[in-house]
């Protein structure tokens, strides 16, 4: 074979070489591609991916520019839903007509409106804004509500109002003037705001303790021949008695709320149904039966991996999934309790394994800052590979007033 044959062979044996390895790097980067990755994954994840923003041991809601960080953080990491408080300690997280906003807020936002803000940034980038009622009927022995109100307190057999807390009172949510303020919040929120929806939670009731004010007692003995309440707590007629009387309002609320927004998603946020109706007079498990909740986010604040999925099987809890959306909400640490990773994760995964609709995170503070075990690059990083790809923007469907499903 003469020497001009061998280059030509050798050319073209390269040439091919060439071509071959063009079409085999192009086969791996359509194999391996990110985007061709993300075409692969169902085109709707309805889960929910919550978390909850307070001002309690946190600064986000106080900060200049801490509601755009924090929205677009959670953003970028496919979180679909806030649930910033508008209600604790007695002030509102708002301008209010009906109560007091609360006075650091309103120094440090310059009298801004920090809801309005909360909703722009988190509609702007896609996620649902549910204003959290967050202290429901409690507030501070030293509230404005407190000094000015005292008819409104209930107390216990001891005359005390809180029996673990000292420094908290309990608005009695049988007084028909404390029903017409939180109706009245609740109303404000709804009629003003582009909100799509409001959660009440696991302080929407009252320590089985109490009921022992003058204007329960009075009002008990209308309905029972005269006879005062009895002097245990526990009695089951009584604690029915007292259920029955918050379940009313709770429907009273439904009503309010639909009239002005049929849309408007009633969410809750409870303790599971067993403790919630036993310390709590908190029947949620009749308001789910009634269709008064379009979702529910049970708190299922436990660190054994045991104790957390039993809660998950209770036959409560199975009634609901039967016909509203349900997540878990996971506590990912507090000032005094930092929480890892690792427990989280698992949560996570033990709910996704029972195939709940979503869940959500107490509270943006501890999910990724300096008062968690990891770093901040290592969480975020956790949350990365626990939400890898985007969740819709879940709203409640007006006609079947229920969410749509995959």
């Amino acid at each position: 074979m003469t020497n001009d044959k061998r280059q030509r062979r050798f050319r073209v044996f390269l040439v091919l070489g060439l071509l071959l390895t063009i079409v085999l790097l192009i086969a791996k980067s359509i194999v391996f591609s990110p985007s061709l990755a993300r075409s692969q994954t169902p085109r709707k994840i309805t889960e929910i991916r919550g978390v909850w923003l307070t001002n309690v041991a946190s600064g986000v809601l106080f900060s200049p520019w801490g509601i755009n960080r924090a929205i677009a953080q959670l953003s970028k990491l496919n979180f679909n839903t806030v649930y910033p408080v508008v209600w604790n300690r007695g002030h509102t997280f708002y301008p209010s007509a009906v109560a007091t906003q609360e006075p650091l807020l309103a120094i440090m936002r310059l009298n801004g409106d920090v809801l309005a803000d909360i909703i722009q940034q988190g509609h702007r980038q896609g996620l649902r804004v549910i204003p959290w009622f967050e202290y429901g009927f409690m507030t501070p022995i030293y509230s404005e509500l407190a000094r000015r109100h005292p008819t409104w307190i209930t107390q216990s057999l001891t005359q005390k109002s809180d029996p673990e807390n000292p420094q908290l009172l309990w608005l009695n949510p049988l007084h028909p003037e404390v029903q017409r303020l939180i109706l009245e919040l609740i109303k404000e929120v709804v009629s003003q705001y582009d909100v799509d929806g409001i959660q009440l939670d696991d302080h929407f009731g009252m320590p089985v303790e109490l009921g022992y004010d003058p204007y329960t007692i009075e009002r008990y003995q209308q309905e029972h021949y005269g006879n005062p309440p009895p002097n245990s707590p526990l009695n089951s007629e009584w604690m029915r008695w007292r259920a029955n009387k918050i379940s009313e309002f709770m429907g009273e609320i439904v009503q309010t709320v639909k009239s002005i927004k049929p849309d408007c998603i009633i969410s809750l946020s409870p303790n599971p149904q067993a403790f919630a109706y036993k310390h709590y007079l908190q029947d949620w498990q009749t308001w789910v039966q009634r269709g008064w909740v379009d979702e529910l986010v049970l708190q299922v604040y436990r660190d054994e991996l045991s104790r957390f999925t039993a809660e998950l099987n209770q036959p409560a809890v199975r009634m609901a999934r039967r016909t509203i959306p349900v997540s878990i909400g996971i506590l990912t640490g507090t000032l005094g309790d930092p929480i890892p990773f690792e427990q989280i994760q698992a949560q996570v995964e033990a709910v996704r394994d029972r195939a709940f609709d979503g869940v959500s995170f107490f509270y943006w503070e501890t999910l990724w800052s300096y008062l968690t075990p990891e770093s901040p690059q290592q969480r975020r990083r956790g949350f990365r590979e626990l939400f890898p790809y985007p969740a819709i923007r879940l709203t409640l469907d007006k006609k079947a007033q229920k969410y749509p499903v995959n």
